[in-house]
C-alpha cells in the first residue's frame, strides 16, 4: 500500500486528478476480531467490514498525509449510482473533492449492501467510477502481468495481449467467472474494460506488485495490457446511465427490420417490431433489445410494462388504445431512451 500511495501521491503533484477504489474492510475487520476465515453469512461480513472499514482508512489516511495529500472517504451501493439523482450527486461530489485536491478513496459499502445491490467486484466499481467522472485513464492491478491468450499458470507458452480493440474477444482465454483463472479475477477485468471503454475511458492491467508499475504507466512505457476505447463511440453521460449503470429487467426481442431501423437509422422501436417479449418489467424500468439470433443489440428505457408489451408487441401503433383501452405512446422505447450497444458495423 506504501508504494502504490507513493506513486499516486506522486501523479497528483504532477497535477493529475487521482481516485483509489480499494479493497480490505472485510479483511482488516476479519484481523482485528480476531477471525481466520471470512464469514460466511451476510450480517457477519457486514460486521466485519464495519470493524475494517475504518482500519482501512486510517492507514490510507496516514500514508497519504506523509505525502501531504487529504483524502476522502467515499462507500458506495449499487442504488448511490443507479437512481439518477443519487447517480448525479455522487458525480457532483466526487468533481468537487477532485477540484478542491482531495483524493477519494472508493470502496463498496459492505456494511449495508446485499446481494441485489452489489457491484459484484471492485473491478466494475472501478470501472463504472471512471464513466461517472469522465475518466481519462482506468488502472486495474492484478497478480499477473496483464491478459494472455491462454492461461499462463497453466500454459507455458501463453503470450501477453499488449493492445485490445474488443475485450470480448478474450473472455474464452481469460477462463470465464467459472474457471481457477477467471476466478483470479481476469474474467471481471475484462468485464470492467468493456463497461470503462465504452465511456471513452481507456484501460490498462498490470502487475501491482511491480514496483514502479504506476510510474511505468504514466511515462507511456509498454506495461500490461491496453484496452483502447472504440473510436467516436463515446457515450454521453445520461447514456452511460441508461446502458451501464442499471441492471436490465427483462427482453425484447426485435425482427431484422426493427433491428435495421434502430442500428442504422437511429429510429424508435415501435411495437410492430417487437417479436418476443421476457422477464416482468414496468414502465420505465431498463430492458434489453435483442435481435433475431439472440444478441444484445441495444439497452433502453421501456414505455410499456411487460404485460402490455404481450398485448401490443408485433401490432400497428394505431390500435394500441383499442388493445390497452387508452392511448399512451407510440414508442416501446423512445430514442432518447435508447443506447446501441452493439457497433453498428454494416455488411458491405
Amino acid at each position: 500500500m506504501e508504494r502504490i500511495v507513493r506513486q499516486l501521491s506522486d501523479a497528483a503533484n504532477e497535477g493529475k486528478d487521482v481516485i483509489v477504489v480499494t479493497s480490505g474492510a472485510v479483511g482488516a475487520g476479519l484481523s482485528r476480531l480476531g477471525l481466520t476465515e471470512r464469514p460466511k453469512t451476510i450480517p457477519e461480513t457486514q460486521a466485519a467490514a464495519a470493524v475494517g472499514q475504518g482500519l482501512l482508512m486510517h492507514t490510507y489516511e496516514t500514508l497519504f498525509s506523509q505525502y501531504g495529500h487529504i483524502v476522502a472517504q467515499v462507500l458506495l451501493t449499487r442504488g448511490d449510482i443507479t437512481d439518477r439523482n443519487r447517480h448525479l450527486n455522487d458525480r457532483n461530489t466526487l468533481v468537487t473533492l477532485l477540484r478542491n485536491g482531495v483524493i477519494p478513496i472508493i470502496n463498496e459499502n459492505d456494511t449495508v449492501s446485499v446481494d441485489e445491490l452489489r457491484f459484484g467486484d471492485n473491478d466494475r466499481l472501478a470501472a463504472l467510477v471512471s464513466g461517472l467522472v469522465d475518466a481519462d485513464l482506468l488502472v486495474l492491478l492484478s497478480d499477473v502481468d496483464g491478459v494472455y491468450d491462454a492461461d499462463p499458470r497453466s500454459s507455458p507458452d501463453a503470450q501477453l495481449i499488449p493492445i485490445i480493440t474488443d475485450p470480448a474477444e478474450w473472455f474464452e482465454a481469460a477462463g470465464g467467472p467459472g474457471s481457477r483463472f477467471g476466478s483470479g479475477g481476469m474474467a471481471t477485468k475484462l468485464q470492467a474494460a468493456q463497461i470503462a471503454t465504452q465511456s471513452g475511458c481507456a484501460v490498462i492491467v498490470a502487475n501491482g506488485s511491480n514496483p514502479g508499475v504506476i510510474y511505468d504507466i504514466l511515462a507511456g512505457k509498454p506495461v500490461g495490457s491496453l484496452f483502447v476505447p472504440p473510436k467516436n463511440r463515446r457515450l454521453d453521460m445520461r447514456q452511460r446511465w441508461i446502458a451501464l449503470f442499471q441492471t436490465p429487467q427483462g427482453e425484447i426481442d426485435v425482427d431484422a427490420g426493427a433491428g435495421e431501423a434502430l442500428l442504422f437509422q437511429g429510429k424508435s422501436l415501435l411495437p410492430i417490431g417487437v417479436t418476443a417479449v421476457r422477464g416482468e418489467f414496468k414502465r420505465g424500468d431498463l430492458v434489453q433489445v435483442c435481435d433475431a439470433s439472440g444478441y444484445e443489440i441495444a439497452r433502453g428505457l421501456v414505455n410499456y410494462s411487460s404485460r402490455q408489451m404481450e398485448k401490443i408487441m408485433g401490432q400497428p401503433t394505431e390500435v394500441i388504445p383499442k388493445l390497452l383501452g387508452r392511448d399512451l405512446t407510440d414508442e416501446v422505447i423512445h430514442r432518447d431512451d435508447l443506447v446501441i450497444t452493439q457497433l453498428p458495423v454494416k455488411e458491405s
